[in-house]
């Protein structure tokens, strides 16, 4: 569609249907000016991805948009009553931490670590697991202090995607 035949759409959509739609919208809504602001919008966009609307020849462009404008609102209601929300006076009870979840990231990152190569599982297990700073780790491995930051990088990066592959999410 051209800009020309576009703007000549939505002003003869404005210019006879506009009010009439808003009125019907605004009834549909139950009054909820804002409800029906958004469906008249939308009942406005899919006339404006649908040109043959204004056609005559095909039907009344004013039954459509009522209808386009009611289907909008159903849809509306479907979701708010999928949304709903339970109130109560009480609050839910609390969880009690066993340690499993623990326990089983325990057991992943494990796992995890055991399919690095040895020098990025070593630089992790120093600086992350045994809290040695960035100079200790570099003085037991016996590399360069920018070496084992380097490495500590590419190692995070590397269990990163070993965990990924095993399922486990941030």
């Amino acid at each position: 569609m051209t800009g020309g035949a576009e703007d000549q759409l939505m002003r003869a959509l404005h210019d006879d249907h506009a009010g009439a739609l808003w009125s019907y919208a605004l009834h549909l809504t139950g009054g909820d000016r804002t409800r029906a602001e958004d469906v008249v919008q939308e009942t406005l966009l899919r006339a404006w991805r649908h040109p043959r609307v204004l056609d005559q020849s095909q039907g009344s462009a004013r039954a459509w948009l009522f209808t386009v404008a009611r289907r909008i609102a159903i849809d509306g209601w479907r979701a708010a009553a999928s949304r709903s929300e339970v109130s109560t006076d009480t609050p839910p009870e609390l969880s009690i931490s066993d340690g499993t979840e623990r326990a089983v990231q325990g057991w992943l990152v494990a796992e995890a670590l055991n399919e690095l190569s040895a020098r990025h599982r070593e630089v992790l297990i120093l600086c992350f697991f045994q809290g040695a700073s960035v100079a200790d780790a570099a003085a037991r491995l016996g590399i360069a202090e920018g070496t084992v930051k380097s490495r500590t990088h590419y190692a995070l990066r590397a269990l990163r995607l070993v965990l990924e592959e095993k399922g486990v999410t941030q």
